[in-house]
C-alpha cells in the first residue's frame, strides 16, 4: 500500500509546495524546528527505555514499622 510513496519526484513536488506555502525565509526555520522536535522525541524515547531498567536495578528502601508505640 505504501510502496513507492516517497519517490524523488514526489519529494520534489512536496518541497516545491512547501516553498510556495511557507516562503524561502521560513523554510529553514521550519526544518530546524522539525529537526529539534525529532531529536527531542528520540532522546525522550531513549530515556523512557532506560528508566525502567534503572528503577528495576535499584532496591527500594522501606522504613521499618514501629509497633511498640501504638496506642491500643
Amino acid at each position: 500500500m505504501l510502496e513507492g510513496l516517497f519517490q524523488p519526484m514526489h519529494l520534489l513536488v512536496i518541497f516545491f509546495i512547501a516553498l510556495l506555502v511557507f516562503g524561502p525565509k521560513k523554510l529553514p526555520e521550519l526544518g530546524k524546528g522539525i529537526g529539534e522536535g525529532i531529536r527531542a522525541l528520540k532522546s525522550g524515547m531513549k530515556e523512557a527505555t532506560e528508566e525502567p531498567a534503572k528503577t528495576a536495578a535499584t532496591p527500594v528502601e522501606t522504613k521499618p514499622t514501629d509497633t511498640s508505640n501504638r496506642p491500643s
